[in-house]
Formats: structure tokens, sequence, C-alpha cells
């Protein structure tokens, strides 16, 4: 199963909205397919293996992460397949949130063999997006901060490159290429006109999307550079010259309820959720960092701690309301990691 996991990594950034899958068949002790979903609407892992098996898929035992599934959709269930090819017992690693799959009952159902749970933890890690999604229609959020050992992301004057190593950046660009989008507010494009491409790693360009509630964004700005890549969030105060304008130029418009006067984050997350859009990554400011871990749509928490000081400058994050140490946010499950010189927390909410 581990390996079937390591398989389905190699999917990673690349099947969105369909989950990682990684699966080997195993005969006689010795492995005799592999496979791995590779993008959505191409062939699952479990029919790849099997072709790569062939008749040796008779009476073999499968390894597969995600439990197969059982319905048509954009290709034929791969129980069918399974049963088809003679495998005679399947292991999974977990249940599909899809309510549409049930690929572990119906192999069950026409004989094979079947086990399901196995490296549930990790398996469940590698997919923590498309459960989200899946489950609530809903992308995975990360707020990912770049900060001083003080809490500072920039200077009182706003400098700000670089906080953190150039291995932590390089990092951080796997990270964007793994995401279906890259979010950041108006103030980070005024004040650091940024690309947010992973051009220090070899992989897929996500989609930008700009908090910008009246559509202040510049004409000049990099991400109009391809604004078939950018989504602009915006609300009703936004100017219809302003949107037909950005339509025109090829950038995506969506108009979300307002709060405050702002974008409400909440319904933003559901909009782009109807976009197919599973995972999101926040590369903004104190502002939007903060106004997304109160609106709840926060998933996990990536920061990193650079060995600086800066003393009086901007925050990492901003107001929260919390008057009590009692009533911190406590994150769950945190893990640190070195990254060059630097240091990575992870952490749900």
């Amino acid at each position: 199963m581990g390996l079937a996991i390591r398989l389905a990594e190699k999917g990673r950034g690349l099947t969105s909205p369909n989950p990682m899958v990684g699966c080997i068949i195993v005969k006689r002790g010795r492995i005799v397919g592999r496979g791995w979903h590779k993008k959505a609407g191409t062939e699952h892992a479990e029919v790849l293996a099997i072709s790569e098996a062939g008749k040796k898929a008779a009476n073999s035992t499968m390894y597969v992460n995600l439990e197969p599934c059982s319905h048509w959709g954009r290709t034929p269930p791969c129980t069918e397949k399974i049963v088809e090819a003679g495998v005679r017992e399947v292991i999974i690693g977990m249940k599909d949130q899809n309510p549409l799959v049930d690929g572990f009952r119906e192999l069950k159902f026409r004989g094979l063999k079947t086990k399901i749970g196995i490296l549930e933890k990790e398996a469940k890690k590698l997919n923590e997006a498309y459960i989200k999604y899946i489950k609530n229609k809903r992308p995975f959020v990360i707020v990912k901060v770049a900060m001083s050992l003080d809490g500072r992301i920039a200077t009182s004057t706003g400098s700000s490159k670089y906080i953190t190593s150039r291995e932590a950046r390089t990092y951080v660009h796997g990270l964007r290429s793994e995401v279906d989008a890259v979010m950041v507010g108006l103030n980070t494009v005024l004040r650091d006109n940024p690309e947010l491409t992973p051009r220090l790693v070899k992989g897929k360009d996500p989609m930008k999307i700009v908090v910008d509630s009246k559509l202040k964004i510049p004409k000049s700005c990099n991400l109009m550079k391809e604004p078939a890549k950018l989504i602009i969030a915006a609300t009703n105060k936004a100017p219809k010259s302003s949107i037909k304008r950005l339509q025109h130029k090829g950038a995506t418009v969506i108009i979300a309820k307002s709060k405050n006067g702002m974008v409400d984050l909440e319904d933003l997350m559901k909009q782009l959720g109807k976009h197919e859009i599973t995972s999101v990554m926040i590369e903004g400011g104190s502002q939007l960092n903060s106004s997304a871990i109160k609106a709840g749509v926060v998933d996990k928490v990536l920061i990193f701690t650079a060995p600086k000081l800066i003393g009086n400058g901007i925050g990492a994050i901003g107001s929260l309301g919390i008057k009590k140490i009692s009533n911190a946010i406590d994150i769950k499950n945190p893990v640190c990691r070195r990254i060059g010189n630097d240091m990575m927390v992870e952490g749900y909410l």
C-alpha cells in the first residue's frame, strides 16, 4: 500500500478535480502491474495497472489507495475491469467520500476478497483536498506565511523580498504547482506586483485569484499578463465597466456577496467550488490572512519562519478579535521541519 500511495503522488497537482490514485498488482510475491491516475478524464490507476499486468492479473492481489469507482463518470467503472481481469483480492487504503462510489461493497458482492482501511491515515492525508471538495463542494484552503522570527512579513516601509531562504521559496513554488489556485489580496498586488508562478521548479502553473472588492487591479500588473489564468473576486460595488473590461481581456470575474464592504470569503469559496477549484493557497498579507481565518474557510496553515529580526513592521496575521489567551486558536497536529535556514510549521485549524 505504501508503494501505491507513492505511485499516486506522481499525479500531485495534475488530477484535479479527481483524486490522486496509485495501484499495484501483485502475483506470487512479485509486482506484475503498476498504474497511477495522470489527469481527470484519462484512464484510472486500476485500469492502467491491469493493462500492464495483462493475463497475469488473473488470481492476483490488487493494492489501491482509494476505493475503486463503481459508476459511470468520465470513464467506465473500474470495478467492472477488476472483475473482468480475474483479480482475486483487492486491498483498499480508504473509502471514497463520493456518494456515487461503492466499489468496496460491489467487489465484495461480486465474490472478490476485499479489505479496506489499510494505511488509511496516509491515504487520507494524500487526498485531503479531494476529500473536502467532494464532501462540501468547497476548496481545501491553505494559508502560507513567510515571516521573521518576531512575526513580521515586511518592514515598516513594506519591504519584504526576501524574508525566507531560496530553499523555502523553492518549496513554496513546488506547493504552487500542486494547488489549483494561489490567492492574494489587492494590497499585495499593489505592493509587490507578484507573478505567483512556480518558476523555481518544473510544474503546473496554477490559477491566480485576486480579492479586489471594487476592481482596482492595475492594468499593467504582472498578473494581467496572462488573464486566462486570472480570477478576480469583487462585490456588486465594482463598476460594470471594469467588469466588462476585465472579461474582455480574458480574466474571470466573480461577484461575491459583500461582508462589511469586503468580499465575503465564505461565499467566494462556494463559488470557486462551482468552478471545480479544489485547493487554494493564500499568499496574501495580514488582512487577507486574518479575514480568511475569521471566516472559517482555512483548513491548514504553513508558517515559514526565518532567523531574522525586523522590529516594527507589518505583522503576519491581522486582528482576529482575540482578547484572552484562552481564546487563542489552537493549531492541530503541528509538524515542524527545517527548510534551508528557515523553520516551517504545518498544522490544521
